[in-house]
């Protein structure tokens, strides 16, 4: 079984967000996020957090890296199934996933 670390890519980053949520916007956003990791179920490793650029980083930057996760999948699309009606997707964000692969020798 593969795994993958997913970036959750938005116009927006996740500091604004979530500063300038109302707080029944936030508890929506996070019930959906529940919702999706509940279907997802042993395919999640590690649910993530939301990151924050660090001071000096790119200031013209016009996407950021909200957050993260980590998966496993079987296949590509075992993968692809397990992020059909993610709630990132459904509020413009895109999402972004990497293969962690095996070093060899360790």
């Amino acid at each position: 079984m593969s795994r993958y670390l997913v970036l959750y890519r938005s116009n927006v980053s996740a500091a604004d967000q979530m500063q300038n949520a109302d707080p029944e916007a936030g508890a929506e956003s996070m019930k959906a996020w529940m919702e999706w990791a509940q279907r997802a179920g042993d395919a999640i490793v590690d649910l993530g957090s939301p990151t924050q650029t660090v001071d000096g980083a790119d200031p013209g930057a016009t996407s950021f890296i909200g957050g993260y996760s980590i998966v496993q999948a079987e296949s590509l699309e075992a993968l692809t199934a397990i992020f059909d009606g993610h709630p990132h997707l459904a509020w413009g964000g895109t999402i972004e996933t990497l293969e962690l692969l095996e070093i060899p020798g360790m």
